[in-house]
């Protein structure tokens, strides 16, 4: 199989299949447009060989019928006309198959396994739970694989690929990571057989060798076959090896296979580590085990796992591996592969690792994404020129008012952008020193809206009589939230800063509540950062932050969602004690789940304290006083208090352009806090109104 590229789509479950397992318009869209954007290879993750039995999804691609292959046979001539090829990833869940707990059907392991540690529940919110487990069974049937439903299995992996082929898909790849049932034969941690599947690395990559061969008796030498494997088990000490991969990858290219796409997985029960394997939060973490096994073999080794295109440039150049497999990325901008080619990689919209898509797939929701807003919806988003140009005003230059200006503008409208301020971004830059993958997609919006037609006002107040005489056809609001201090007791003491106050000390802006707050050094190193501009570079400001910030030792933070958790964790790096405490019986509402998990095990291990169901919450002097679940009066030392409370939607300057006449929308936050995503999308969603 020839590739135009090294960048191959990785295997995802999207949840974007027909109720009956097939690929129809909405999973068709989503993979052309990844085609069309110029990958060289599109895998098509989890296709069930035994649906409904095995799948991990309520809408996931099957594969183990003959009426599924006309749905296939679309979906590859969608991908083929736009140059790209196409593969399925044979797949059946083992344990994790949550539709066959959903359905009441035992779920196939090798063994019963051993009990592992558990945390995952105490990081998740009460909502997540219910959507996760809802429909599902409190009693869980295991069963343990005979050899005859072994030697059913291997068929259902060699029958599905024989559909593939004859449905014109270009190849298979057989999954034999992730905790799958693959994956649990060949794990010395969940295999604990005794017979010829057990034991000895030979024996538990029997299933795995048997399934190759019996794929290739179906499909014949020349059809391109390969395998993914785990090259690690995070959080078991017992479970695979990067010696047990290189092994296994060895045996894989002994019994024929075309090459090996190295993963890793981890101990599910453990919430951070599912930012650990499979889709790491440290970027390029997994391409040393991808270089070890192309050491080891012959054929060709796809490496994945948060690689940067200029990094898998120069992988690929040592020979560290032979093709780039990307998830996240291609989701944020699957015109990725031409702009790198085109030599635009500045102008490649940027994936800022919230785990919004993987979040999703967890809750049995559709695959979205919190930066691109067509992805999922390629069909209902996409961007269409206007037949009828229009003059639009959209007022407020953050996320929301940024997006909406440009995707109007592609849409052929003339548009003003209208911005109090004296740069562009909103709470984006304040985000972006908590949190630097932010300041990419500040950098992209800033950089497209510089090179677009847009018509961009900086320091410019959108009163009701300045947007009359523009005389707009349509004006977007985008102001954002209104962050008005709670009514908390004591809130109004000096060592105590809201969230637009911290946000203005932090990110070298103006406020005057910040005069009385801060000495006379503080005010005066702000007005050098201003004088400078330096004080305006996020980067700049998280480095010198580093050595030196006008806030005390010990800060208690008010408010344990997304923002007050990221300004818990920026501060604890630098060094301050750091108590969060909250109303909410758990924290980090606004935080995608898999995000959440892994942020919550890092403030443990940065010392904060978190303390969550606490009532009449008081600021004293020098502490914070609460009242705890046991009904206890509590008292929390602080130097600082930041309240990271308080923000709300605000409508007021809609409703004034309304009141007089004008065609008024409103986006983002202005509408009620929804963040990145809720930004992004709102704007996605009114460009598609007013095209």
């Amino acid at each position: 199989m020839t590739l135009r590229n090294r960048m191959v789509v990785a295997a995802m479950g999207v949840n974007l299949a027909e109720p009956d397992g097939s690929c129809g318009e909405k999973i068709a869209a989503f993979h052309g447009r990844q085609a069309e954007g110029g990958a060289g290879l599109i895998v098509v993750g989890s296709a069930g060989v035994c649906w409904p039995a095995g799948s991990n999804e309520p809408r996931q691609v099957a594969i183990s019928e003959d009426s599924h292959i006309p749905g296939m046979r679309a979906l590859a001539d969608t991908v083929h006309r736009h140059g790209a090829r196409l593969a399925m990833q044979l797949h059946h869940g083992g344990t994790s198959a949550v539709e066959d707990r959903a359905a009441g059907r035992p779920l196939l392991v090798p063994s019963y396994p051993e009990a592992s540690n558990i945390d995952l529940p105490q990081l998740m919110l009460e909502s997540e739970m219910a959507e996760m487990y809802a429909g599902m069974r409190a009693e869980v049937e295991l069963q343990p694989m005979s050899v005859e439903d072994i030697a059913e299995l291997v068929e259902r992996f060699a029958s599905a690929a024989r559909r593939a082929k004859e449905a014109g898909v270009d190849g298979v790849e057989i999954h034999a990571g992730h905790g799958y049932i693959i994956s649990a034969f060949l794990s010395p941690f969940a295999n604990q057989r005794d017979d010829e599947y057990g034991g000895s690395l030979e024996n538990r990559a029997r299933l795995l060798l048997e399934i190759i061969a019996a794929v290739r008796r179906e499909v014949g030498r020349d059809y391109p076959v390969w395998v993914k494997i785990d090259s690690k088990e995070y959080g078991k000490p017992e479970g695979i090896s990067l010696a047990d991969a290189i092994e296994t990858a060895r045996l894989v290219e002994a019994a024929g296979v075309d090459a090996i796409a190295v993963s890793a997985y981890h101990d599910v029960g453990q919430g951070a580590l599912h930012s650990q394997s499979n889709i790491p939060h440290e970027p390029g973490h997994l391409l040393p085990a991808a270089a070890a096994i192309r050491e080891a073999v012959t054929i060709p080794v796809i490496a994945t796992g948060r690689v940067e295109p200029d990094v898998a440039e120069k992988g690929l150049k040592k020979g560290q591996f032979d093709f780039l497999a990307m998830g996240r990325k291609l989701l944020a901008d699957p015109d990725l592969p031409h702009k790198l080619a085109q030599g635009a990689a500045d102008r490649i919209r940027p994936c800022v690792y919230c785990y919004c898509c993987a979040s999703q797939i967890y809750l049995k929701r559709d695959i979205k994404c919190a930066v691109n807003p067509e992805t999922g919806f390629e069909r209902e988003r996409a961007l269409v020129a206007t037949s009828k140009s229009r003059h639009m005003v959209v007022v407020g230059g953050g996320p929301a008012g940024m997006e909406a200006a440009l995707r109007l503008s592609q849409q052929g409208h003339r548009v003003t952008l209208l911005e109090a301020g004296d740069r562009l971004g909103g709470t984006l830059p304040f985000a972006g020193i908590a949190y630097p993958a932010n300041l990419k997609l500040l950098d992209w919006l800033r950089s497209e809206l510089t090179r677009s037609t847009v018509d961009v006002r900086l320091s410019t107040e959108a009163t009701v009589a300045l947007v009359r005489d523009l005389a707009p056809d349509e004006v977007i609001v985008a102001t954002g939230a209104r962050r008005d201090m709670p009514d908390i007791p004591g809130s109004n003491r000096d060592f105590v800063f809201s969230g637009d106050e911290m946000r203005a000390l932090v990110a070298g802006e103006s406020n005057p509540g910040l005069a009385r707050k801060t000495s006379r050094f503080t005010r005066g190193m702000a007005w050098m950062g201003n004088v400078t501009r330096l004080g305006r570079q996020p980067h700049i400001v998280r480095q010198v932050s580093r050595a030196w910030m006008p806030l005390k030792k010990d800060i208690v933070v008010i408010g344990a969602e997304l923002v007050g958790l990221e300004l818990a964790e920026y501060l604890a790096h630098r060094g301050r004690n750091v108590t969060v405490i909250d109303e909410a019986n758990r924290p980090g509402k606004g935080l995608y789940l898999v995000r959440r998990m892994r942020l919550l095990r890092e403030l443990a291990a940065l010392g904060v304290t978190l303390i969550n169901r606490a009532t009449e919450i008081a600021i004293d002097d020098g502490a914070v006083s609460y009242r705890n679940f046991r009904g206890q009066r509590r008292r929390v030392g602080a130097g600082n208090v930041i309240v990271a409370q308080g923000a709300m939607g605000d409508l007021s300057l809609a409703e004034a352009l309304q009141g007089a006449g004008l065609s008024v929308h409103s986006i983002g936050d202005a509408n009620g806090v929804g963040y990145i995503e809720g930004a992004i999308e709102s704007a996605a969603e009114l460009a598609v109104k007013l095209a």
